[in-house]
């Protein structure tokens, strides 16, 4: 059997998928999850009915922190040729955070093409220098193989310039300094799951938002990406886990004067110290939010289900109206707390939750009298890639 190893990293995180080639629908066999590799990394390896068949610390005390990455991706490779000896892996996809104005699809990673995903490291720093690292673990561990980059900037290609250009001399935006928006490989698998769901879905007038620890929301018509919250980085738009968000440039301009703060110094300032971790005091993590009784705590809440209402409404406006609010990520497709706080801020648009549906996490949750039709949709950036470079290679 041919099969495809998806690969999407993070700082101290590792997430691949393998897929069987050739089904036409993504089937993903096997997923391995990679935690806390900087110290004492765990191996997860679920089944496609989601039974957890291993779970086990791994002992790389020996190894240098900047080889983690392609210790634990090798130990993935190995587990697969130990567990599927007549299978062979015959290419790896990529999620490629940043792929600019020139990678508009997913393409055959060269080193051309490296050189220029490189250059995009300063506008993704908590990503790309990741997504990179592991591209090169897969070129150093299997160099025959062909890799596929997939990019979450390529579904937004091609909004309208009002959307996607600044309010800045035309040398600088002609320079490739506008908006660029992200986690598209996700908002692309909801809109082939609202094609597959049929009866109009696909065609509606919607806003997709992905809520996580990294959080974004995408208006989208005719299938079609025509705004959304994140801009030339991925610290723009809603507040997250430990980004700003939305902030007030002068803000930076005064913490520069001020406090003296450089530019390392501003860039964790925008993308590790603040969101609901510098809200709170206490966490990035929404869950352990809700579990805490801190001021703080609920203030980040309230902040967030506050700041993602009054982005659909944004982007409601960009699409002349609201048909269809669908829930994913995370926090989107598993907390029904924060999905009920955002939804009663947006009765005004039409919405009317339905209360029963919403705790069960039903796929619609809105009530059959509702103007507006609200889903949760779990989506699957790892199938995504799987398809995408499923394509390329045929």
């Amino acid at each position: 059997m041919s099969l495809i190893l998806t690969v999407n990293g993070g700082s101290s995180s590792l997430k691949c998928a393998l897929f069987s080639r050739h089904t036409g629908n993504a089937e993903c066999l096997y997923q391995f999850k990679l935690a806390n590799i900087l110290n004492a990394p765990v191996m997860k390896i679920v089944s496609s009915l989601g039974e957890i068949l291993e779970q086990h610390q791994l002992d790389m005390a020996e190894i240098a922190t900047d080889n983690r990455h392609q210790a634990c991706l090798d130990q993935v490779i190995q587990w697969v040729h130990k567990q599927l000896p007549d299978s062979r892996i015959s290419a790896f996809g990529h999620r490629v955070v940043h792929g600019g104005e020139a990678f508009s699809d997913p393409v055959q990673i060269t080193d051309q093409i490296m050189q220029q995903l490189e250059e995009f490291i300063p506008l993704a720093p908590l990503h790309q220098p990741y997504n990179l690292k592991l591209i090169q673990a897969c070129q150093h561990l299997e160099p025959a193989l062909p890799q596929i980059a997939c990019f979450d900037t390529m579904f937004h290609i091609g909004q309208p310039n009002v959307e996607r250009h600044y309010a800045i001399p035309r040398k600088y935006t002609e320079a490739g300094i506008h908006k660029y928006g992200f986690h598209g490989l996700s908002y692309e698998f909801i809109q082939r799951s609202l094609d597959n769901i049929g009866r109009g879905a696909e065609n509606a007038k919607t806003i997709v938002c992905h809520l996580g620890a990294g959080a974004s929301m995408c208006a989208v018509n005719n299938g079609r990406s025509i705004a959304s919250t994140m801009g030339f980085t991925a610290v723009d738009g809603l507040p997250m886990g430990s980004r700003t968000g939305n902030i007030d440039p002068g803000v930076l301009l005064y913490l520069q004067r001020h406090y003296q703060m450089d530019a390392d110094q501003l860039e964790s300032f925008l993308y590790k110290e603040s969101g609901w971790l510098g809200v709170s005091g206490i966490s990035a993590d929404m869950l352990e939010l809700e579990q805490s009784e801190a001021p703080e705590a609920e203030e980040a809440i309230a902040m967030f289900a506050y700041r993602a209402a009054l982005e659909i409404g944004r982007l409601s406006a960009a699409l002349q109206g609201l048909e269809q609010l669908v829930f994913t990520g995370g926090v989107g497709e598993n907390d029904n707390k924060l999905r009920k706080r955002v939804c009663d801020q947006l009765e005004w648009l039409g919405i009317k939750l339905n209360e029963s549906a919403n705790k069960e996490g039903e796929a619609i949750i809105s009530k059959a009298s509702s103007p507006v039709v609200v889903r949760v949709i779990p989506t699957n950036e790892e199938a995504m890639i799987a398809l995408h470079t499923e394509e390329v290679l045929d």
